[in-house]
């Protein structure tokens, strides 16, 4: 494009390492040559249901299974689209997972090794997959687990987690509401639910359907990914209150990002949200399953935060208490409404982003 009078736009798309190298390290033809940088987002979740409604997958359960496999990311759709498996199926778990990853043509079945763990070695492969096992847990807990996976050091374990969390952004810090960036109570988790999927649930499925029939294996899969998604849903749900709120199509205007509480005895609440400008707080549990929701433990959850150094300024606000899961039943609904609950279902975001749709 030398010739031409205006240039162009070079796509360099590959792996971490092979980036930096083009790009940072100082011999390389292009270091410092960077003028501006473009951050591609996922799909938002108004996107999402769009898609969704176009495919006619309208089960909020079948919804929260391909995000929690896929989030936003428009690839891996076209894939179960040209697999077939995008559609509604009363066996779509069994249909979608065999397809894609557990037979011998399926495209996503080497998709985590080639371009998210091919970067990695030795140990930083252990912290990844030992967060997957444990979900969202404190460095302690994580030091526990890996200084029974070998012999190196928490000092070590700590190394691997900075450059997990500040150069791959594969892995993150989670705080508590209100938290200082130095607090001790803080979580790490990782970010992608791709991986997040692959290793709590696929890959050793995946290894296994090489040596035994298939359908114990793809089982034993589909029930792991029920407990990875326990975790996807509440992060599915933070992002979807976020982006109701940036849009103004929600019913709560958030002032601060939303996150979740908790310390490190008695207290643990899925999301708080505020909302400074109205001083309303919203307290929320999310379950995958409806029925799982305990009104008495979130209670008491709620009342020992309002009784904390952190709760005591929200006694005079108004205090909102929701419930989230993929759907709730008619009968449900209206008894934990009359007993003073919101229940938030994915239908109810679907409306609230879609309006003009329904």
């Amino acid at each position: 494009m030398r010739d031409t009078s205006g240039g162009g736009l070079f796509v360099l798309g590959s792996i971490h390492t092979e980036m930096s190298a083009i790009l940072e390290e100082r011999n390389a033809p292009l270091f410092s040559r960077i003028t501006d940088r473009l951050t591609l987002e996922h799909w938002d979740f108004e996107t999402l249901f769009e898609m969704f409604a176009a495919h006619g997958i309208d089960d909020p359960h079948h919804q929260l299974f391909l995000w929690s496999l896929f989030e936003g990311v428009p690839k891996f759709y076209r894939d179960a689209f040209d697999q077939g498996v995008l559609i509604p199926h009363i066996d779509h778990r069994h249909r979608t997972l065999r397809r894609l990853f557990f037979e011998g043509s399926s495209p996503l079945r080497d998709e985590a090794d080639n371009w998210f763990l091919r970067e990695f070695r030795g140990r930083y492969d252990t912290v990844l997959r030992l967060l997957a096992r444990l979900g969202p847990c404190s460095h302690g807990q994580l030091a526990e687990e890996f200084g029974r996976a070998g012999t190196e050091t928490e000092k070590q374990l700590g190394g691997y987690l900075k450059i997990l969390v500040d150069n791959y952004r594969m892995v993150e810090r989670q705080l508590p509401i209100f938290a200082g960036r130095k607090d001790r109570k803080g979580r790490y988790a990782i970010t992608d639910n791709f991986l997040m999927s692959w290793l709590g649930a696929l890959a050793k499925n995946v290894s296994a359907a090489r040596i035994m029939p298939l359908e114990k294996p793809l089982a034993a899969a589909d029930e792991a990914l029920a407990a990875v998604e326990g975790f996807t849903f509440e992060r599915m749900v933070r992002q979807l209150t976020v982006e109701c709120s940036r849009k103004g199509l929600g019913d709560f205007a958030l002032t601060e990002m939303v996150q979740g509480y908790w310390n490190s005895a008695d207290i643990e609440i899925d999301l708080v949200a505020i909302d400074e400008t109205n001083r309303r707080i919203r307290f929320g549990a999310c379950k995958r399953n409806a029925d799982k929701h305990d009104t008495g433990a979130f209670e008491g959850h709620v009342g020992r935060f309002l009784d904390s150094r952190e709760g005591r300024r929200f006694r005079d606000w108004t205090v909102e208490k929701a419930l989230y899961s993929p759907a709730f039943t008619g009968s449900a609904r209206t008894h934990l409404e009359a007993s003073g609950y919101l229940c938030r279902d994915l239908d109810d975001f679907r409306h609230l982003l879609s309006p003009q749709k329904d």
